[in-house]
């Protein structure tokens, strides 16, 4: 995937292959990097990004605000700007994402669909929801309109949405945040997707929304064997959804593990920082740590470990040559002191 940015039709390469997969992942990033045009310079947004999923498994994507968790989505989803230069892989059911043009591109993006943080800013105001809805498959599969308004109708139930016709004929600006945004939901499981891309899609909501938001995107989920890609700021809604949970800061991936874990026994650092800054509703409520400093672009990083400057725990070791994503137990971290750590982040987390 070295070269221009993924978009469009105009790459060149073979078609999909099915399920021909990497090993058992549907979806398997492999160092992938990304960098944008800023100030007729080019800036690093993404470095050396690797995980995978599998079929009918949720991983999570946590991480501060500018960490790159949208980022790689769209790179994922061939979204990239003009002028984006990327390298490494990202390859789905087999296929080299990159490489797809034509046909094989229509039919990976049939089966991978995007749900955005913000509907508002993703929809035509002038344009009827049923029109928006119904686009993709009466253009990509010849489905008929009336047969395609009924499939709209179907679905906008299953996402609580019970007068489906009604709304169809409806414009965005009368439908309130939560209704657009299980209209967006519908909208991207319409075509059967394998794999959704969830970009905060509860961020914009008031809370009693967005548990119904996410109960529904999980059930849907779960019953239609699909894959997903969830990206939140929030580690408890992740693990209460996602099966595996990774976490990035400056452009890259920290820590991935089952998310059941991350919150009592964190492998690095800032994962701990993230836990202990989260009020718990169980038990008193004490002063809540902070990181200290401020979140870091990739292209804004340190040289060593990105964290390094805002890590109590940091040595000189950790100043020297930037760590790679390395094993440990059930999952991977990127921290030369993430063994010898382990049970003082553990106390934190304990007493946080």
């Amino acid at each position: 995937m070295t070269g221009d940015a993924m978009t469009g039709d105009a790459m060149t390469g073979d078609a999909m292959t099915g399920d021909a997969m990497t090993g058992d992942a549907l979806l398997a990033l492999d160092g992938l990097s990304v960098q944008l045009p800023v100030g007729g310079e080019l800036r690093t947004v993404l470095h050396d990004v690797s995980f995978s999923i599998s079929p009918g498994e949720a991983l999570g994507l946590v991480g501060e605000s500018g960490s790159g968790k949208s980022m790689t989505a769209r790179a994922i989803a061939r979204l990239l700007p003009p002028g984006a230069r990327t390298d490494g892989a990202v390859r789905y059911a087999g296929s080299e994402v990159g490489s797809l043009k034509g046909p094989a591109l229509r039919a990976f993006r049939a089966e991978v669909a995007m749900v955005f943080q913000d509907p508002r800013a993703h929809v035509n105001p002038v344009r009827r929801i049923g029109d928006f809805m119904t686009e993709a498959l009466r253009t990509n599969h010849g489905v008929s309109r009336t047969d395609a308004a009924a499939r709209a109708t179907t679905l906008l139930a299953e996402v609580g949405i019970h007068d489906g016709a009604r709304r169809l004929e409806q414009h965005p600006h009368e439908l309130s945040g939560g209704l657009l945004q299980r209209v967006m939901i519908a909208t991207a499981l319409l075509t059967e997707p394998r794999l959704l891309l969830a970009d905060e899609p509860t961020t914009a909501l008031d809370v009693t929304t967005q548990a119904d938001v996410m109960a529904i995107l999980d059930q849907l989920r779960r019953e239609r064997g699909m894959s997903m890609l969830f990206i939140t700021h929030d580690l408890e809604l992740a693990s209460a959804v996602c099966d595996r949970t990774a976490v990035m800061y400056a452009g890259q991936i920290v820590e991935q593990r089952r998310s059941v874990l991350l919150h009592d026994d964190p492998l690095h650092p800032y994962t701990a920082g993230l836990v202990g800054a989260r009020p718990h509703i169980d038990g008193d409520v004490g002063r809540l740590r902070a990181i200290p400093g401020r979140p870091r672009s990739a292209y804004e990083a340190p040289a060593g470990c990105a964290f390094h400057d805002r890590c109590e725990h940091a040595v000189d070791a950790c100043r020297g040559e930037r760590p790679p994503l390395a094993p440990l137990d059930d999952g991977f971290v990127r921290c030369v002191r993430a063994v010898e750590l382990r049970g003082r982040l553990q106390a934190e987390v304990a007493g946080g």
